[in-house]
């Protein structure tokens, strides 16, 4: 074991070698577990079979033929530690880009109990392996409804305000498990650019089999690719390039496998998960009844996205628990009475309130550098004699 490692780490002393070798041989204990995760994950041949046969598994047994989008669910940087150091947030994470999404779709089509149904593959790697949790959600553009396999389509979503929900509902989840306080939430909502995103995707049709498949794949890929991973074996060091292959980085050995290692899941951990119709509970059900293989009959849109703006104020109401059009005075009933779309006087009437800037981020305040108190002894100079003095 020395003579190995002393290979890989040829500029390491024989202390740091052994403190390596005794980590290896407590690995070795748990091989069997390692060894699945490996194959599951790292891998190249085993995880693309495994991405493959997801694929195909996904788009016969589990989509059905209507439209479906892409959406991407993220955070900011200040709170993926949270999902690091306990992994058991992200399927409470996947929770809340499904609650969201689901609400949002469920206004945007005005039937009687709607449901769409989503995939979500939780993703923890970012391009050069940083720790950045995800949510990749394959999800019907629309709502199913009735017990005869109808769906309607959903006019075009505003991801800024479907971002305001994911982000509401993300805070109040981590401040419910401990992990952040309230003074933190009021601090991230003077942010400028909360840092939560919403990536959509292009409406994918329900005859494009290939794009189907080929977004089933992608989202439950591996952490790395192999091809852009190169070992310096003199140096003990990887190099390691971005997807455009413009920039690379290089990783210490140590480094690189720390990086790797928190990404694998925890045995027995889920990654993928199905909601609404697309879930276990709907599948058996429509299964033990037959009808599982009915082709839906698609219905477009009956509204635009003004119309669905409208409907943003029942949407505040279910997420908020307020309603915006009840008055703050006198508890009375409000009615809109116009839309004002134009920047200027927006931004007009907001400085006639005094409320412009009110989420600006205040100027840091001055501090003067601190002051240190240094015993005396260290400065004061040593008493010498007249006589010393004149000797030297």
């Amino acid at each position: 074991m020395p003579s190995i490692l002393r290979k890989i780490f040829p500029s390491q002393n024989e202390r740091f070698l052994k403190k390596i070798a005794s980590y290896i041989q407590d690995i070795n204990r748990f091989e069997p577990a390692i060894k699945h995760l490996s194959n599951d994950h790292f891998c190249p041949s085993c995880h693309q079979k495994r991405v493959v046969e997801f694929g195909e598994w996904l788009c016969i047994d589990v989509l059905k033929k209507v439209p479906h989008r892409h959406f991407v669910f993220s955070l900011p940087k200040i709170l993926r530690r949270y999902f690091l150091y306990d992994r058991k947030l992200l399927a409470d994470l996947s929770l809340c880009a499904w609650e969201s999404l689901k609400v949002f779709l469920q206004e945007a089509v005005p039937e009687n109990d709607p449901i769409p149904g989503a995939v979500i593959a939780m993703q923890t790697f970012g391009d050069f392996l940083v720790f950045n949790p995800h949510a990749h959600i394959l999800v019907t553009d629309g709502c199913f409804y009735g017990n005869n396999g109808m769906f309607r389509v959903a006019p075009p979503l505003e991801l800024k305000k479907l971002e305001a929900i994911f982000r509401h509902k993300v805070l109040r989840m981590l401040l419910s498990k401990g992990k952040i306080t309230e003074e933190m939430i009021a601090m991230l909502s003077t942010w400028r650019h909360s840092g939560f995103h919403v990536f959509c995707g292009n409406r994918i049709s329900p005859d494009d089999e290939a794009a189907m498949e080929n977004l089933a794949r992608y989202i439950i890929r591996a952490s790395f690719s192999q091809e852009r991973m190169q070992y310096l074996d003199q140096e003990g060091k990887v190099v390691y390039t971005s997807k455009d292959g413009r920039t690379s980085k290089v990783f210490p050995a140590l480094e690189w496998l720390a990086n790797l290692c928190s990404h694998i899941s925890n045995r027995g951990e889920q990654m993928v998960r199905y909601y609404g119709h697309y879930s276990n509970i709907s599948r058996g059900k429509r299964q033990m009844e037959g009808n599982d293989d009915a082709v839906p009959s698609i219905i477009e849109s009956q509204g635009d996205e003004k119309t669905f703006r409208r409907n943003w104020a029942r949407l505040i109401q279910k997420i908020y628990e307020v309603n915006p059009l009840i008055c703050p005075k006198c508890r009375g009933n409000m009615r809109i009475i116009s839309s004002i779309e134009d920047p200027s006087v927006i931004r007009a009437i907001l400085d006639h309130l005094g409320i412009w800037l009110v989420r600006s981020r205040p100027p840091p305040k001055i501090h003067d550098p601190p002051i240190r108190e240094y015993a005396d002894y260290f400065y004061n100079d040593p008493d010498y004699s007249w006589d010393e003095y004149i000797q030297s």
